[in-house]
């Protein structure tokens, strides 16, 4: 199988203008991402490798559900990569918006067809806000996830055609329909039947001026355009070509005001064109449907002039008279309404016997009963423990910084530690059980903005493929407040050095006295799924590197001075500012995955590289 840097080619997903789509596994941590390998005659270009290096930082850092996340980038043997999430089904195959929409389309409601577009637009708006666009979005790039709560779906190439240039973007495609239009050369005729129409499809999310290949094409509003065709597509199943009809005419059933919407982000004018898609949508949809309604064919207008003067008793709705009068004056008739044959007849208002018996009714207070709502037991996950036998043990070092000085040892008694810090998926259901994201001192638990963990009409959702990595942008407090929901505690600092060197004297990190990027999730870009790398020799996993855990003591920058008299057990100083977290994270420099490194924060701070794993004293 071939083999692309740590990467493990599983099959071909397949091949786009920008090269070839695989399937790979990551030969350390056995996981499935998806390879983008760029051309080989495009990633040796020197112009490309600088524009590469300069641009590829921004798009790597997009983070938003709806955008496939890009985990890293790489070059090998000349050939440039991309590493991004696997948005595959049970078969390992994926499935794009075109061919969802193909099978499943015609079976949504206004209000899915609603969703899906808010889905898409909220990615391009997102990608915008940080400096990045799109540029050449179609249903192709537009991937759908499996999902069983509904349909997500998943944007990616954010940024390529930018990265790889758009004058080669567009010939690449060009080179894509020479090829299925020549049949004989490299596809047979059903093949190059199905990559023409692909073509077709793509070449008519271009804007206009992408077209007519302008140096000066701003690509934010080209997205723009993109997504009024794509929400077309979305709504009738075809592509706005030509002399096209607004959804207005052929969806009666709809009532948003769509054709507000299309027309705004199809015009040839790129200024005219909305610049947040979301904000668009909340407003024109919304617009009242009058002035499309006004636009009728020849033939509407005929049978209202024929219905006007077929009738004898009725007069034209207000707007009806004046067009039924235009038309018979274009046609040189004249038209004289009937006189009515009978005068109608006017019914009499009807009185109430008593006008004021309304203010002697007696007025009651309905009582009010609360809903009464069944509050279901959530079983927490539990991580299984190592007992650290008590004994001696020695902290802190006299080469390191210097609240780590001096080196010493301490007493402590038996203590059993989680094998691995708290994950998503465990946490999730402490979130679900405490009904939000603070404790009952008001402090916060949890900033979800700096997890993976969402909240989504109400719902708490874990972003695809991080269940099993450790849970971040969790407090001290929140910390705190989990281990005592599983009958635990956090470790004291003490504790968690003496399991970190897996009980060996001269341990300067988890590993020995070296550590590698083979052994532990350091330098890197995200954090990895627990219990990737091998335990330490107490069986302890990720004790160095992937997220810094908070510990149960205050930090005091001279405490060792004092621990150092009092060995027995220490708990750290009885007051103070910040809390200590140990450990290192996944983008530390190897300096902090020392056993012996302390590191400290304010404990209602948050961060995406703070975690923690519970403690619990043994008898």
């Amino acid at each position: 199988m071939e083999q692309l840097g740590d990467y493990i080619v599983q099959k071909q997903l397949g091949y786009g203008p920008f090269g070839a789509v695989s399937l790979a596994e990551h030969r350390f941590i056995k996981r499935l991402f998806v390879l983008k390998v760029l051309p080989e005659e495009i990633s040796s270009n020197s112009q490309f490798l600088r524009r590469f290096e300069m641009q590829v930082a921004e798009i790597a850092a997009l983070d938003h559900p709806n955008i496939l996340k890009i985990h890293n980038v790489s070059i090998h043997n000349d050939r440039a990569y991309l590493v991004v999430d696997p948005v595959v089904d049970s078969l390992g195959e994926t499935m794009n918006f075109d061919r969802f929409l193909e099978l499943k389309g015609k079976t949504f409601s206004e209000q899915e067809q609603l969703e899906l577009l808010r889905q898409v637009a909220s990615a391009i708006d997102y990608a915008h806000e940080a400096g990045v666009a799109h540029g050449g979005l179609k249903l192709t790039n537009v991937l759908v996830a499996p999902e069983e709560q509904g349909v997500k779906l998943f944007l990616s190439d954010f940024g390529i055609s930018r990265l790889v240039g758009e004058g080669v973007a567009f010939l690449r495609l060009t080179e894509q329909i020479a090829k299925a239009l020549m049949p004989n050369v490299d596809m047979n005729g059903e093949k190059a039947i199905h990559a023409s129409r692909t073509f077709l499809k793509n070449f008519a999310f271009l804007a206009p001026e992408q077209k007519a290949l302008k140096h000066d094409t701003a690509l934010e509003k080209c997205d723009a355009y993109a997504f009024g065709v794509l929400a077309y597509y979305v709504l009738l199943g075809k592509l706005p070509e030509g002399c096209f009809d607004l959804p207005s005419r052929v969806l009666g059933q709809h009532s948003l005001n769509w054709d507000f919407l299309i027309n705004r982000c199809l015009q040839i004018n790129a200024n005219v064109r909305p610049q947040k898609l979301l904000s668009a949508m909340d407003e024109y949809l919304k617009a009242p449907r009058s002035v499309s309604r006004e636009m009728q064919s020849l033939s509407e207008i005929e049978q209202k002039v024929d219905s006007v003067l077929q009738m004898a008793f009725e007069f034209p709705a207000k707007g009806e008279a004046a067009l039924a009068k235009a038309a018979a004056s274009a046609a040189g008739a004249t038209m004289t309404p009937k006189p009515m044959l009978k005068p109608a007849e006017i019914a009499r208002p009807e009185f109430e016997a008593d006008p004021g018996a309304i203010f002697q009714r007696e007025m009651l207070v309905s009582h009010y009963e609360p809903k009464k709502e069944e509050v279901s037991e959530i079983e927490p996950l539990l991580t299984e423990m190592v007992v650290v036998p008590g004994g001696q043990y020695l902290r802190g070092s006299n080469e390191g910084a210097r609240d780590e000085m001096p080196r010493h040892a301490v007493q402590l008694p038996s203590f059993a530690l989680d094998i691995h810090a708290v994950t998503n998926d465990q946490f999730v259901r402490f979130l679900q059980a405490m009904g939000g994201e603070k404790d009952r001192n008001n402090n916060d638990i949890i900033r979800l903005r700096d997890s993976r963990i969402k909240r989504v009409g109400g719902r708490l959702i874990i972003e695809s493929g991080y269940a099993k990595h450790p849970v971040v942008g969790v407090t001290w407090y929140g910390a705190t407040a989990y281990a005592r929901w599983v009958g635990k505690r956090l470790p004291t600092e003490a504790e968690w050095e003496a399991a970190a060197t897996g009980g060996r004297e001269n341990f300067l990190y988890p590993t020995g006295n070296d550590i590698e990027r083979s052994q532990s999730n350091f330098f890197s870009s995200d954090t990895t799924p627990v219990m990737s790398y091998p335990p330490n020799p107490f069986g302890f996993f990720d004790m160095a590197g992937n997220v810094y855990e908070w510990c149960q003591d205050w930090y005091a920058y001279n405490y060792y001075d004092a621990s150092a008299l009092e060995p027995t057990n220490p708990l750290g100083p009885p007051q103070g500012v910040y809390r200590v977290l140990r450990g290192g994270c996944w983008k530390s420099l190897k300096e902090d995955l020392r056993c012996s490194h302390r590191h400290r924060n304010n404990p209602g701070a948050v961060n995406g590289t703070y975690g923690f794993r519970c403690a619990a004293d043994v008898s």
